[in-house]
């Protein structure tokens, strides 16, 4: 096996006209987050967290934007991107559905409640649906052992989950997301199956 290098040092990244720290977000950073913190670089977890929850994902470009805005180096916000789960370099559904994995919930019978995920969404792990709109995405351990099997549905933790329960706060997300219209693929029964990969 031998090391492939990757010419980082002249990779050009994917760049849009319209910053993703434009001069509005700045002032609001500026105003409601940057006072919470010892010093900039303590910032930087939040702000990666708007820009994921605007973005569904962190882009490279906004990653250089987020340097500059904190006086740090890009790679310093690539390590944390990159440390983090929570984060991802590409795009991300709208509504992350994260079933927890940890041994308690494996315990407690967690994986017909992802099965289930998966037959109604027609999308594997770490898979988004056609339409955008859900991503299956398992977490190792989301610190509820005590109410197991639980998973996010966004951000929002459903405790003592069943398949019964699962089944119908996805039908629950599918209304919601039909209603904003969003979720295009999610007429009828399910999701088309075909998601791409997270």
């Amino acid at each position: 096996m031998s090391w492939k290098t990757k010419p980082s040092a002249t990779a050009q990244i994917p760049t849009r006209a319209e910053p993703y720290l434009d001069a509005s977000t700045k002032a609001r950073y500026e105003r409601d987050i940057l006072p919470k913190y010892p010093n900039l670089k303590a910032a930087l977890l939040p702000i990666l967290q708007d820009i994921q929850h605007r973005c569904c994902h962190i882009p490279a470009q906004a990653m250089v934007e987020i340097a500059s805005f904190l006086k740090i180096t890009p790679a310093e916000v690539m390590d944390t991107v990159s440390f983090y789960e929570e984060f991802s370099r590409e795009p991300r559904g709208k509504v992350i559905i994260s079933v927890c994995q940890s041994f308690v919930c494996e315990a407690c019978d967690s994986q017909p409640i992802v099965d289930e995920v998966k037959l109604l969404l027609g999308i594997d792990e770490h898979e988004t649906t056609p339409c955008g709109t859900f991503m299956l995405l398992p977490l190792e351990c989301l610190g509820s052992c005590d109410t197991a099997p639980v998973a996010l549905f966004g951000e929002t933790l459903h405790e003592n989950l069943t398949v019964e329960r699962v089944r119908a706060l996805v039908d629950e997300a599918k209304t919601r997301a039909r209603a904003s219209g969003d979720g295009r693929c999610c007429g009828g029964g399910g999701c088309a199956n075909g998601g791409t990969q997270g």
